[in-house]
């Protein structure tokens, strides 16, 4: 990923709450085997704690109205002044193992909490937020192991004024939730301490980035692969490097192929310079060539590839023109070039196809239909999604849920992140720089980042069928360092990304690496 000119979005404008109604007193909490009335539809609307479900705190703010996901009715908790509420019902009787809760909701966002829980079932309550989704609704699930045959189910708000959220089609079912992925891309790493970059802990001590991140829970380390880059990083000599060092955390390894000098991204696929003139048959060659001499050098030092991209954000295809999609034939051969040399390094390294289409339904089906009727070889989907320019939360979940489901593969985020704030430390203009460039219900805020990311990992794990592989943070060591701008042709380039990093201004770990400890 890089836009080095800024992309503006409009923003999906908040859905009117209703008026809260007088709710009936809190009713003392009923026993059951099994989840009642989960989809709110037993009472109708303008009911306070209906049937099946009690309250505690401003009980009040809590009621079921019109305007269901999948029936006529939903739960909502509103009010016009702060409040505090908690809609709940308890469960006995349990068998006990692992349990999964899946719940239909919106929320307009603005609490200082919002979340789903299961609780007293025998060990750590677990919780899942509740994203800021306006527009549409979002799918998440809750997992709890139960020990003691019984559990809560809890729906909390501790809200300010005017703050909403909807509930509805709550189902509570054996299953397991929880992702594999817990990544982040470290490509700009060895440059940026080779210029002086320095990281911290985030109580301040200074340290090893890696070893940081893999303390906060990253598993996972991706590193882009250029072909013959201006400055001399990001080539075969460094991603050797740097994989010892991942691999050395216990950290698996995505070795990201752009097949060009510079960025490969929907907007440029360029021929590396050493391939320049090359017919399409050369072109394939290539393609086979380079990608197995790195994986090849990998394994021969002990540290094999556990994924691979074949390409990077490749929307149009990749080494243009001959692997535009203006021609699938000539794409598929190229994409197959790469996925064998993979597969003849190593049979259980996965290939993934990267698009920058995390909201886009339709583009992301024309691309992958195209790709499977002309006989493209993959094992994994991996989507870009930026929140600022790829559409909303609901958008994204339906095109991952839907491709998925549609091709019958395992998904992950290759790429996401988020602003912590928006001024820059450095002399170059940031990407996401202006509040109207945010998501909304997502400040630029150490606490906007963090939430950001809560809720990417909370929507993959939602993924139906246990298909959401995780989450890869796009770049998050790229601080601002004089040297490590983003041209490698021009060492005076500025990094608009550092307001987007996982390390502040300090230098220290921000907040948000908790999100690697998501279940």
């Amino acid at each position: 990923m890089f836009h080095p000119r800024r992309t503006l979005r409009a923003l999906l404008l908040p859905l009117t709450a209703g008026l809260a109604l007088t709710a009936l007193p809190a009713q003392t909490a009923r026993a059951a085997s099994t989840l009642t009335n989960g989809g709110f539809e037993s009472d109708g609307a303008g009911v306070a704690a209906p049937a099946g479900w009690s309250e505690y705190g401003t009980t009040a703010a809590s009621y079921t109205e019109s305007g269901g996901h999948g029936g006529s009715y939903r739960l909502s908790h509103y009010a016009s002044s702060a409040y505090k509420v908690e809609t709940y019902q308890y469960l006995s009787g349990l068998t006990n193992g692992n349990y999964k809760l899946t719940a239909w909701v919106r929320s307009g966002g603005g609490q200082n909490s919002a979340y789903i829980a299961l609780k007293n079932c025998g060990g750590t309550e677990q919780r899942t937020g509740i994203p800021v989704s306006a527009s549409g609704w979002v799918r998440i699930v809750v997992p709890v192991s139960v020990t003691n045959n019984q559990c809560t189910i809890s729906i909390n708000s501790d809200a300010n004024a005017g703050n909403w959220i909807n509930v509805d089609d709550l189902t509570f079912a054996s299953g397991t939730g929880g992702t594999v992925i817990k990544g982040s891309d470290v490509s700009s790493l060895a440059k940026s301490e080779a210029k002086g970059g320095v990281y911290k802990t985030g109580s301040g001590t200074t340290g090893d980035a890696l070893a940081i991140l893999k303390s906060a829970g990253q598993n996972y380390a991706r590193v882009k692969v250029w072909v013959n880059a201006a400055d001399g990083y990001n080539g075969k000599t460094q991603v050797l490097a740097l994989a010892k060092r991942i691999k050395a955390q216990g950290m698996k390894l995505l070795v990201d192929f752009h097949y060009s000098d510079t960025w490969a991204d929907p907007g440029a696929q360029s021929v590396p310079s050493a391939w320049s003139g090359h017919s399409y048959s050369q072109l394939k060659t290539d393609v086979y060539n380079h990608t197995y001499d790195v994986l090849n050098a990998l394994k021969a030092q002990g540290t094999t590839a556990d994924m691979v991209q074949v390409g990077n954000e490749i929307n149009g295809g990749m080494l243009w023109p001959a692997g535009s999609t203006d021609n699938w034939p000539q794409l598929a051969g190229l994409l197959n070039s790469g996925y064998d040399a993979v597969k003849a390094v190593s049979s259980s390294t996965r290939v993934a196809l990267h698009l920058a289409k995390g909201g886009d339904l339709t583009g992301t089906r024309w691309w992958f239909d195209n790709a499977v009727a002309g006989g493209v070889k993959f094992d994994v989907i991996g989507l870009s999604y930026y929140g600022y320019w790829h559409g909303s939360l609901a958008d994204f979940q339906t095109t991952l849920d839907d491709a998925a489901a549609r091709y019958g593969k395992p998904v992950f985020v290759a790429e996401t992140a988020y602003p912590f704030r928006l001024d820059s430390d450095d002399s170059f203009e940031n990407i996401i720089d202006l509040t109207s460039e945010l998501v909304s219900g997502y400040p630029a805020t150490t606490a906007g980042q963090t939430r950001w990311m809560n809720d990417i990992a909370s929507i993959v794990e939602a993924v139906p069928n246990g298909r959401g592989l995780g989450v890869f943070y796009w770049e998050s060591t790229w601080t601002a360092v004089t040297g490590n701008g983003w041209d490698p042709a021009d060492a005076s380039s500025g990094n608009g990304w550092e307001n987007q990093a996982l390390f502040g201004y300090d230098d220290r770990a921000l907040p948000a690496t908790a999100w690697f400890s998501h279940r």
